[in-house]
């Protein structure tokens, strides 16, 4: 009883920026900015140059609304584990800060005004796809991997792979075998990404019994995954070079940042030290958005 006045006494306290602010937070805009950085080189890859710029921005406006909803409804699921742990105790759910009921209408609408920007500006495919994957994030990632498998991420990660599928389609209307090898490159890259965060944060996963792979395996055994999968990351990025769609400028970018990210799993195997698990996820943030940069980069010089 005391915990819900404490709420109330907050929510009544907030000023109409902190209650904004609130409800921006529970988009996640940080992890949304990562995943758009996949959407626009697809297009530019798609159009064989620089779509044009009001496809871009719809796009891109329909998918951050899409991606916000999926987040917020996350938020909502995920309120109770949230409260447990130091990194997300602070969101705006376990503070009280919102209604959860306000916070769940306020995700599906900002999810179907996504779903209607993209298909009235680029077309249905496109928004079925980024709908698809709020619907995957959800009721596949959030409401049964997350709490019961150590590949929660895994196959969960799927979901955040898809904002180049939405980005190609919006462009041609269907789905090539080029965004389907950015889908797998995002898809590969997800693990070694979140396990290397994961290996930081344990102790808050174990306390809210969430079976990320750092609390269920050895430190030696995801370690090794991070590293197995960086390895298998370089083979993946290059199957671009097979579409006959990218150049040498792609294909060194590749080659570079991929062995980079194999060099900061391996010195992490060998590496106790508390911050070396976010060197490696400082760096895989770096490598998504620099091998993404080079899809268009290579594509607008080499065409």
């Amino acid at each position: 009883m005391g915990a819900i006045n404490v709420g109330l006494a907050r929510r009544s306290a907030l000023t109409w920026r902190e209650t904004a602010s609130a409800y921006l937070a529970l988009t996640k805009p940080r992890i949304i900015s990562l995943l758009l950085i996949t959407t626009v080189p697809a297009m530019v890859l798609a159009d064989e140059g620089w779509p044009s710029l009001w496809l871009v921005f719809a796009t891109v406006f329909g998918g951050t609304l899409a991606a916000g909803g999926a987040n917020a409804i996350n938020c909502y699921i995920d309120r109770d584990i949230d409260e447990l742990m130091p990194r997300t105790a602070g969101r705006p759910l376990p503070m009280g800060m919102i209604e959860p009921m306000h916070a769940l209408i306020f995700a599906l609408a900002i999810e179907a005004i996504g779903f209607a920007i993209l298909a009235l500006t680029s077309n249905l495919l496109a928004a079925v796809l980024a709908v698809s994957a709020t619907a995957f994030y959800v009721f596949v990632y959030t409401m049964w991997l997350k709490r019961t498998t150590r590949q929660n991420i895994v196959i969960g990660g799927a979901a955040g792979a898809v904002p180049p599928l939405v980005g190609w389609a919006a462009v041609t209307g269907d789905i090539g075998l080029p965004a389907v090898i950015l889908f797998a490159i995002v898809f590969f890259w997800t693990p070694p990404h979140f396990w290397a965060l994961a290996i930081k944060y344990r102790d808050d996963y174990a306390k809210a019994g969430v079976p990320m792979m750092p609390v269920v395996a050895t430190l030696d055994e995801t370690k090794a995954q991070i590293f197995w999968y960086a390895v298998l990351l370089v083979p993946v990025s290059l199957l671009m070079y097979a579409t006959g769609t990218v150049g040498w400028i792609y294909v060194g970018a590749a080659v570079v940042l991929g062995v980079g990210f194999i060099g900061q799993t391996w010195r992490l195997r060998s590496d106790d030290r508390p911050g070396a698990a976010m060197g490696v996820f400082k760096y895989s943030i770096t490598y998504l958005s620099l091998i993404f940069i080079a899809v268009a980069v290579d594509q607008l010089v080499l065409g």
